[in-house]
């Protein structure tokens, strides 16, 4: 069986590639192998263990999964490099507990930023800007995905992932509300992270759709400029036409 191979927006990998100089076929590869090494530093002394095992349930999912269907649907490096960002952040908020994690000190610290002033809230927004960036790094892999295996037309080639990320999204918040119904105390609260805020799940939630449908829009601006430029380089000169 022949693999199938999900098109990027710049043809296959070349984003990534002409970057970072490497062969296209190793390039997923060292970003795994990069995580690895991101994982396991991470891994070591997290603020709350069980809250940490907890939050890498997806992750022990995720990551085989891309691994075994590497060779079946082999997506873009431009999108493996998007989920590589993703996974890394989502393994900070891991280590710390998404409302422990210092962001506002590194910002006073490395930036000279004084964040809750400035946004004039007390509240940890690490996990709101951890939900926008789902919905904004991980759509053109589940676009690519749609490509390869559906017949998406149109309009929907538009509604369809945004719909798909939408729906993960609040499932997720699903599972967030059983697992702190389940587990209760402070494992329920610490992986729950909604901080006094009632409306959490809900503004995640817009978070994430919002993330989607700008990713969206960028990225089949990219796709369509690309194409308008590869279609206008391909127009014969006047002078072959003779």
């Amino acid at each position: 069986m022949s693999r199938q191979i999900a098109q990027p927006i710049s043809g296959y990998g070349a984003t990534a590639d002409n970057f970072l100089r490497v062969d296209s076929a190793r390039y997923p590869l060292i970003l795994l192998m990069l995580f690895i090494v991101w994982w396991s530093v991470l891994a070591v002394a997290p603020w709350y263990r069980k809250d940490w095992l907890l939050e890498n349930i997806l992750v022990f999912i995720i990551v085989p999964w891309l691994i075994w269907s590497y060779r079946k649907l082999r997506l873009s490096n431009f999108s493996y490099t998007l989920i590589f960002i993703f996974s890394c952040l989502h393994e900070i908020g891991a280590h710390y507990t998404y409302a422990e994690v210092p962001l506002y000190s590194w910002a006073e610290k490395y930036a000279s930023l004084d964040l809750q002033t400035l946004l004039g809230t007390q509240r940890n927004h690490f996990d709101r800007l951890i939900h926008f960036l789902y919905g904004f790094l991980l759509l053109p892999s589940i676009v690519e995905i749609f490509e390869a295996r559906a017949n998406l037309q149109k309009v929907w080639r538009f509604i369809v992932p945004i719909s798909f990320m939408m729906a993960f999204s609040e499932l997720f918040e699903i599972i967030e509300w059983q697992a702190a119904v389940i587990f209760g105390g402070d494992l329920g609260q610490a992986y729950l992270g909604t901080q006094g805020d009632i409306w959490d799940a809900q503004k995640d939630s817009l978070a994430a759709a919002i993330g989607a449908v700008l990713s969206t829009i960028i990225y089949h601006s990219i796709k369509a400029f690309r194409k308008k430029s590869q279609s206008v380089g391909d127009t014969p000169s006047p002078s072959s036409r003779r």
